[in-house]
């Protein structure tokens, strides 16, 4: 895992949700670094850093396009 890379970094738990199964969809392997203490404890998210998405070198460039679409091509019906 020293070798994976924060790519983006999320307040609560129920940001990342989404994307979760869609990394899990496209089997790309990473880490949501915090998820657990955050869950437990939301109110301490910046002391803890926030939930830090980590990604393989060799992913990010595909995750940061995953990140892009769901920023712009979300809705909210």
């Amino acid at each position: 895992m020293t070798e994976f890379e924060t790519i983006a970094i999320f307040n609560f738990p129920h940001e990342i949700i989404v994307l979760k199964s869609i990394l899990e969809n496209e089997g790309i392997p990473f880490l949501f670094q915090n998820e657990n203490l955050v869950s437990v404890n939301p109110m301490a998210s910046y002391a803890y850093g926030g939930i830090q998405l980590k990604v393989h070198p060799n992913d990010v460039e595909k995750v940061k396009e995953i990140l892009n679409n769901l920023n712009t091509n979300l809705e909210i019906v």
